[in-house]
């Protein structure tokens, strides 16, 4: 691997991990709660309106800073994503949605910019209380229509969803034109969710195979300071995560027992934790799946939108 480039994600990493702006933001898991039927969806509307609660004074607008927040964040792992490519990575097939339909998200990020007027925002009603506290009412909403379809939208049960509401608490007016754009803006906050976990386990398999790289050369070259090697693997605080796991269990698994070394090392650490590198490589690809569906569903819902 190239030095610039290692260095390159080793700045990233700690962009995302807590250096950086967004890093408050970077774990926060994709909108992805219980899926829903239409039917539920319905059901599931008509109680989140018995607990909505809006202040009836208007509130600084919030909506604007996420997406230029989420703007940013995107930016930076559209860039981690083509350098990886560059450096002949594979990169997952998330990662290559995101990457094939990067101009349809920036045309998305534009829209919402055009059409979201501070004041607009600041005139709605807002929540008082609960996770989207201090955010207009209809955007909590959206957030869970988008949580509860994992990125789909279809229009007939967002009608529904939208009528099972408003049989209990109606929109103003205000609020029904702006579904559209809160729509949008929830879409990208998906997408700037996973986006960050593809990026930070983009960056934990590039650490990974930097490691198997180096434990390969010196097995080939000079076997008897492999040692020395796993030693500095383990001073370094690897992250024992599924990714790093997975990635570094595919390139040294049936090379022999010399390059088992390092993998032994691994699973002692895990086993340590209650876990064992099996479970972590099923859950990368379980996740890997997951990251997928989320991401061409929201993708599609923002060319349904637009």
């Amino acid at each position: 691997m190239k030095e610039t480039v290692y260095e390159l994600l080793t700045d990233l990493k700690l962009y995302f991990l807590g250096n950086g702006a967004p890093a408050k933001y970077t774990m926060e898991e994709p909108l992805r709660a219980e899926l829903f039927s239409s039917g539920q969806m319905q059901h599931y509307s008509s109680g989140l309106a018995k607990l909505h609660k809006v202040s009836k004074k208007p509130l600084p607008d919030r909506l604007l800073i996420r997406l230029a927040d989420n703007e940013k964040v995107l930016l930076e792992v559209r860039n981690l994503l083509t350098e990886a490519i560059k450096d002949n990575y594979l990169i997952t097939p998330a990662g290559e949605w995101l990457l094939d339909n990067f101009y349809l998200i920036e045309e998305q990020v534009r829209t919402a910019k055009k059409h979201l007027p501070k004041v607009y925002s600041e005139g709605l009603p807002q929540l008082i209380s609960g996770p989207s506290a201090g955010l207009p009412r209809v955007y909590d909403i959206a957030l869970e229509i988008i949580s509860h379809s994992d990125g789909r939208i279809d229009l007939e049960s967002l009608n529904n969803f939208l009528e099972a509401y408003q049989s209990v608490t109606p929109f103003q007016l205000g609020e029904l034109w702006g579904v559209p754009i809160m729509l949008r803006l929830a879409l990208i906050e998906n997408l700037r969710r996973v986006s960050a976990r593809i990026a930070i386990d983009r960056i934990n398999r590039n650490l990974a195979d930097h490691w198997a790289k180096l434990f390969i050369h010196t097995t080939e070259n000079d076997a008897k300071n492999l040692v020395l090697v796993i030693a500095d693997m383990a001073r370094s605080n690897p992250p024992l995560e599924r990714a790093f796991v997975a990635e570094l269990t595919r390139q040294l698994s049936g090379k022999g027992p010399t390059l088992a070394q390092p993998l032994y090392w691994i699973e002692e650490r895990l086993i340590e934790n209650g876990q064992t590198s099996n479970e972590l490589v099923q859950d990368e690809n379980q996740n890997q799946a997951a990251d997928q569906v989320s991401v061409s569903n929201s993708i599609g819902s923002l060319r349904t939108l637009g």
